[in-house]
């Protein structure tokens, strides 16, 4: 059946906002297991065969974390010394931001307080060394805050919601997508990351947006649709610059199913 023009409109807000930080699924490399990384639910279109959250990689293996409610919520009581300045002006708009090579931690500054900083560190061991927590590969950004790893720890499906703000919010503008993000409890600054993602891409990928209609995340091939494939390749590498934390660099296992060569594990073991 076929869709007006609006209520395509209203889908492509839909799915690009489930894309963020989305990759194209690519064969493993040699050495890890031939299943996906991830935590299928329908929408994914693989089966618990095709994905799994654990890894077997490199002579490795991980598991990704258990977020219990009481884990979930522990994030919560840490405060951020010096919170993020807000992304408001469109990252887009110039070119991908230069990032160090290195890893993001937690560096507790008082711990009855419960207070931290973020800190880049040149790799696990080096934070580790220095006593600090590793919360994520890739150096820290917008989305590095223990506040933020809560939002993507508690819903596998983190798209759901994320596509309901965009439906909510598509005649209002990106503030409004902003407002209902934060909704969700990301950081201000996070949210409007994840907001100009979802606007860049349907400037980039309107055409296999609107032909996605309600397809599911994965091709049989375990590749990504081609709408998710797009925002990948369009604005992928903008938001993983800005945003710092992603789903895949964080070890949590997620609807959107990815080879463990592109994974990695963090213990999250925070006091």
């Amino acid at each position: 059946m076929g869709f007006s023009p609006l209520v395509r409109l209203v889908l492509l807000s839909a799915a690009v906002a489930l894309a963020a930080c989305a990759a194209k699924s690519s064969p493993p490399d040699a050495g890890c297991q031939a299943t996906l990384f991830g935590r299928p639910v329908a929408q994914t279109g693989l089966t618990a065969e095709q994905c799994a959250p654990s890894c077997d990689c490199g002579g490795q293996h991980w598991e990704s974390p258990v977020w219990s409610q009481a884990r979930l919520d522990a994030l919560l009581a840490w405060t951020l010394d010096t919170p993020f300045t807000e992304v408001t002006v469109d990252p887009y708009a110039s070119p991908v931001p230069a990032r160090p090579d290195a890893v993001c931690a937690v560096v507790v500054t008082d711990l009855a307080a419960r207070r931290y900083t973020l800190q880049d560190f040149a790799s696990p061991d080096a934070a580790r060394d220095a006593g600090a927590y590793l919360t994520h590969h890739g150096a820290c950004g917008v989305c590095s805050t223990l506040a933020d790893l809560r939002v993507y720890a508690a819903d596998p499906d983190l798209g759901a919601p994320v596509r309901q703000c965009g439906i909510d919010t598509f005649s209002k503008g990106w503030a409004a997508n902003v407002s209902c993000l934060e909704g969700l409890g990301f950081t201000r600054p996070c949210a409007q990351i994840w907001a100009w993602n979802t606007q860049h891409t349907r400037s980039k990928c309107l055409e296999p947006c609107l032909l996605l209609g309600g397809d599911p995340y994965h091709q049989a091939d375990g590749g990504l649709n081609a709408c998710l494939a797009c925002d990948e390749k369009e604005s992928g590498p903008h938001f993983k610059a800005v945003a710092g934390r992603t789903r895949r660099n964080t070890g949590i296992a997620s609807a959107m199913c990815r080879p463990c060569s592109e994974s990695a594990p963090v213990a999250h073991d925070y006091p």
